[in-house]
């Protein structure tokens, strides 16, 4: 298809879509997982018309469905935006990429513009809605089957893109979120109520544009992370790399009240360092603000395709930012490779324990193979993992919830996992406070590595 190393091995994509119903259960599914476990991840349906980054690829979300009496089903769409259908008529792609930007001919441009909204990264559910994301652009409804309704923005009410790392605050049913740009303003800062309802966007002032993937929200505030991940619109333009660290721009961490105006937002100066993901934060009774993540020195990407070298492996570490936003603080909890860290998200914004991120197998330049699953005890820094087998890879863990136990952890984990020996996919659930094997649902197909992905109980859906 292409010689790009993210569209081989564990990248490769796939090229149908399936539905397949009574999947073969290995062990025993629990009564309480009933719900849908679906992930997001690249997956192009056409070689690329220049280098390719794996954030290029087309949106492919993978489901399986938990029915609550032992067993599952298997569903996998794609997210057909405006450009992806432009695409499939023409044949051929149509639109560069991150790595190599090239405008789509005239009549697309016109139609869909500039760049194709992939949807690729992560997949919410909020108020009745399943929206599929990337950070560049805005979100994109999909129906409970997969299938693409279309565009969505609020009710008009959205402007600009929503990152794909949205956060909601397990007691009010908000879900604050942001959204950055590469023209001014570079940031916005939103919030929607339980019913889905934009109730708050403001600008917060940055002095120019950066790449911004997560940030975390407490009880009562935002944190933003400024670091220095420059975004340059015209080199994009040019087809030059368009995204690349920079850490002489300085870094910051602002602090902004829940609701507030974007101008009301503190800042605190702290040396470079890079976080693709956090796990959460909470409110301290002091007023100081303690932040969980995945730190690594540098950016961990190249968008150049050169070889990063020291300083990219991110670990996690806790941040301690002083009441009023006077002082800042950082602690290595543990100094193993690591990311796409979550949590029980029942815990979101409040003071947790319990988190959950991928066991590296291996991690060489911004290639990682995730073969298992650890679990941290955030607080002392302490913790064990589970592997799934010898020669297995794995992506993202997403807890489930048990709905008759409300207890931080108390729940399952569930992962898409490959066997390369059998060359066979399944889901893995684990028992979430033991991190023992419970069941495992095969798949029919391979289901390549992907991004983010939430666990949607049956009575949220």
């Amino acid at each position: 298809m292409h010689d790009s190393p993210w569209l081989r091995g564990q990248y490769a994509p796939v090229d149908d879509e399936l539905s397949i119903a009574a999947l073969r259960v290995t062990g025993a599914l629990p009564e309480g997982l009933r719900g849908a476990f679906l992930r997001n991840g690249p997956n192009p349906q056409f070689p690329p018309i220049g280098r390719y980054h794996l954030f290029d690829g087309d949106g492919m979300i993978h489901g399986v469905t938990f029915d609550g009496e032992g067993g599952a089903s298997y569903a996998n769409r794609w997210v057909r935006s405006a450009g992806f259908e432009a695409e499939r008529a023409a044949g051929r792609a149509l639109f560069g990429g991150l790595s190599e930007f090239a405008m789509p001919p005239d009549d697309i441009f016109a139609r869909v513009g500039p760049v194709k909204n992939t949807a690729n990264t992560h997949i919410v559910s909020h108020a009745g809605h399943l929206l599929a994301l990337m950070e560049g652009l805005g979100p994109i409804e999909v129906a409970d089957d997969l299938t693409t309704i279309g565009p969505f923005d609020f009710d008009g009410r959205l402007a600009g893109s929503m990152t794909a790392h949205p956060k909601t605050d397990p007691v009010t049913g908000e879900m604050v979120f942001f959204g950055y740009s590469p023209v001014a303003p570079y940031l916005r800062v939103h919030s929607c109520d339980r019913s889905g309802e934009l109730t708050w966007s403001t600008v917060v002032e940055l002095p120019g544009p950066v790449m911004m993937h997560d940030f975390v929200v407490t009880e009562s505030r935002v944190v933003i992370f400024d670091l220095p991940a420059v975004f340059d619109l015209h080199a994009l333009l040019r087809g030059e790399t368009a995204i690349f660290w920079d850490p002489a721009r300085g870094a910051r961490v602002g602090v902004l009240d829940r609701g507030a105006p974007g101008s009301s937002v503190r800042w605190i100066d702290v040396d470079p360092f890079w976080v693709f993901h956090f796990f959460n934060a909470h409110d301290e009774p002091d007023g100081s603000i303690a932040v969980t993540g995945c730190r690594a020195e540098r950016l961990n990407t190249t968008f150049d395709g050169s070889e990063l070298t020291d300083g990219y492996r991110p670990s996690v570490w806790r941040w301690t930012i002083g009441a009023e936003a006077t002082s800042f603080g950082a602690t290595q909890l543990d100094d193993a490779p690591t990311d796409f860290p979550r949590i029980d998200e029942r815990r979101t914004g409040l003071d947790n324990r319990i988190g959950y991120s991928g066991h590296a197998a291996r991690w060489s330049g911004d290639e990682v193979v995730f073969d298992g699953v650890t679990r941290y005890d955030l607080r002392t820094g302490s913790s064990e993992y589970r592997r799934f087998g010898a020669n297995v890879t794995c992506g993202e863990t997403v807890f489930a919830p048990d709905p008759d136990d409300p207890a931080e952890g108390s729940g399952w984990l569930l992962n898409f996992v490959h066997d390369h020996d059998a060359d066979e996919s399944m889901v893995a659930v684990l028992d979430a406070p033991t991190l023992e094997p419970v069941a495992a649902v095969h798949l029919p197909r391979r289901v390549p590595f992907g991004f983010h992905g939430s666990y949607v109980a049956a009575s949220a859906s």
